[in-house]
């Protein structure tokens, strides 16, 4: 069986949240509720209900906030003193704290409350039919999306990338080595950037 771990980037600034929500929103969007928990608490839950391990959160904007967010669960949380150049050194700030025998990682973002542990077996188990790729992503009517499981093999990549330049780069490189997942959920696309998205999901 594969080992996979979980990354988890709860690190951006939330700039087109915060300014939507006012100066009465919340820190970061990551802690905006949903059905009673935090954003970012979903999101590890769901995680942590899967076979992924270890669970890293990426903190960077509000890493207060982020980590009150998830008291009690027992994950890793590592800082990026860097969020502020994009979700690269997050990436980066990630891996670095992926054991050496883990096969791969997943890439979860901190604002897709939707996705769960179903989901991420789902890819998990794709990527452990087809050890050699690397890359599994989830497809929904066409369209590519999150989370990314990413195989060890592309790990040196990340260190090269820079800027606000994420997973969907390294995509775009192994074309033709990704093995991609149909999943009906609408889970695996939607985001929240606004508080309309939240409201309305």
């Amino acid at each position: 069986m594969s080992r996979i771990a979980a990354i988890i980037l709860a690190a951006g600034q939330a700039s087109r949240f915060r300014a939507a929500a006012g100066e009465d929103g919340p820190a970061t969007k990551l802690v905006a509720q949903l059905e009673g928990k935090p954003l970012v608490r979903l999101v590890a839950e769901a995680a942590l209900a899967s076979q992924a391990r270890p669970v890293i959160v990426v903190t960077g904007h509000a890493q207060e906030a982020v980590r009150a967010a998830l008291e009690g669960l027992p994950l890793t949380c590592t800082h990026n003193g860097a969020y502020a150049t994009g979700l690269a050194s997050s990436l980066q700030s990630g891996l670095a704290c992926v054991p050496a025998d883990c096969d791969g990682a997943l890439v979860l973002l901190g604002d897709m409350p939707l996705v769960s542990a179903q989901i991420i077996e789902q890819l998990i188990g794709a990527f452990e039919s087809s050890p050699s790729t690397k890359a599994v992503a989830p497809i929904r009517e066409g369209q590519r999306g999150n989370p990314v499981l990413l195989s060890r093999a592309l790990f040196p990549a990340v260190a090269a990338l820079s800027g606000d330049v994420g997973a969907r780069a390294l995509l775009a490189a192994a074309q033709g080595e990704i093995v991609e997942v149909p999943v009906e959920s609408r889970a695996v696309v939607f985001d929240v950037d606004t508080p309309d998205a939240l409201a309305g999901r």
